[in-house]
């Protein structure tokens, strides 16, 4: 049948809708019902916004299935999951006469095809059902350890004691960002922080499926990573619309809030801050993460060189990006204003912060003039967009 779907095409699109069960809180599992390679029913988890312990992606894909077809029999029919089925699941699979099974990721606890138990070679049943395990497996279980380590970060966030010389940001105050879809991570374990809580996002190198204008779709720059510095007035969501073109360049990208500021603990007095203290937590920070070789976009006037100069093993390159007062997060506008904040900004201000043989990178001559931070924008001017993404290729070239 033309357009027919296989197990691989079939599992990709269980994995969209296992995403959209993301995106509504739920455990992120999908499912699709196929009869002759067409789509009859589809399904996610939705236990949770439902109410309703019955209401996993196989049972959802079931019942619009049997809808489809006017049938409670799914005879000929294969069910696509991405997680291995529940008892419940599995018993339903088998009611339904489904001639086949294929999912993703092994299901440890609960896996009722082989994990756990396995109801499908029980040969006393009337009725067998043929098991395809581990299509797109690494795809499935890297969805499912995304959630629960999301999961797990809020649970650590939630129970981070706070020292008492540091204010913290309600996680409310961020709740309604704009262009940013990122997961929040947070660590207290770098030596240097001293039970602070650092905040960071850690994208990984996105697949390219289409080559607009911020994508380089010749693979020509390898794969790297790449730490994005904020500016002193602002924090990590400064760079907002930068990120995807990074990753689409093949390069993970690191874009911490600097103690001091956005969703990281603030301490209350300008003494805490030095060039040393923060080039040690984002050292500490890289090396936790496994990272070497890391290349720095430094917005923050003088950081992304100083660790140039003293961590260069970590970090051999980096580059200065301006940023405009104009449309910048400043007190007035920040999520987080308090006395943390001021204390940070005051100290990053004061003259002499950053010692002048480092305050600018040594490469910013090689890959070109400064580039605006908002020439990023989707919505700004597109020849400095172009100019910006030309400045990114220039440096990922370097």
């Amino acid at each position: 049948m033309t357009g027919a779907l296989d197990d691989m095409g079939a599992m990709r699109e269980a994995l969209q809708l296992a995403a959209q069960a993301q995106a509504a809180g739920e455990v992120p599992v999908g499912a699709v019902v196929l009869k002759d390679g067409v789509v009859i029913g589809r399904g996610y988890n939705a236990p949770i916004s439902g109410n309703d312990a019955c209401a996993h992606a196989e049972i959802i894909a079931i019942q619009a299935a049997c809808a489809a077809l006017g049938n409670y029999r799914l005879t000929g029919c294969t069910m696509v999951v991405t997680l291995e089925p529940c008892v419940m699941c599995s018993g339903a699979i088998l009611n339904a006469r489904f001639s086949r099974l294929v999912f993703g990721a092994h299901e440890p606890k609960t896996g009722a095809a082989g994990s756990v138990i396995n109801v499908f070679e029980t040969a006393a049943l009337n009725h067998q059902t043929a098991v395809t395990e581990g299509v797109l497996a690494p795809a499935c279980r890297a969805l499912m350890n995304g959630f629960f380590q999301g999961r797990r970060e809020v649970i650590k966030r939630t129970t981070t004691p706070l020292r008492e010389d540091a204010l913290r940001t309600p996680d409310a105050r961020f709740s309604d960002l704009v262009d940013w879809p990122y997961t929040p991570c947070y660590t207290t374990e770098i030596s240097v922080l001293n039970g602070l809580r650092l905040h960071y996002v850690d994208e990984e190198v996105r697949a390219v499926t289409a080559a607009p204008i911020d994508v380089d779709a010749s693979g020509r720059h390898g794969q790297g990573a790449c730490l994005l510095l904020h500016g002193a007035g602002g924090w990590g969501y400064q760079w907002r619309y930068w990120i995807e073109a990074l990753r689409a360049r093949g390069q993970r990208v690191l874009v911490p809030d600097l103690i001091g500021f956005g969703r990281s603990d603030k301490p209350k007095r300008v003494s805490a801050h030095s060039p040393a203290f923060h080039a040690q937590v984002m050292a500490g920070l890289v090396a936790a993460l496994g990272l070497s070789q890391v290349r720095v976009l430094d917005a923050s006037g003088g950081l992304g060189a100083y660790l140039t100069r003293v961590h260069a093993d970590v970090f051999p390159r980096s580059a200065s990006i301006e940023v405009s007062r104009v449309g910048a997060q400043t007190v007035a506008s920040a999520p987080f204003p308090d006395d943390g904040y001021r204390a940070a900004e005051r100290a990053f201000a004061a003259a002499g912060f950053f010692d002048d043989d480092v305050h600018v990178s040594s490469d910013k001559k090689r890959v070109g003039e400064a580039i605006r931070m908002d020439a990023m924008r989707p919505d700004g001017e597109p020849s400095e967009r172009a100019a910006a993404l030309a400045f990114l290729d220039a440096f990922l070239d370097a």
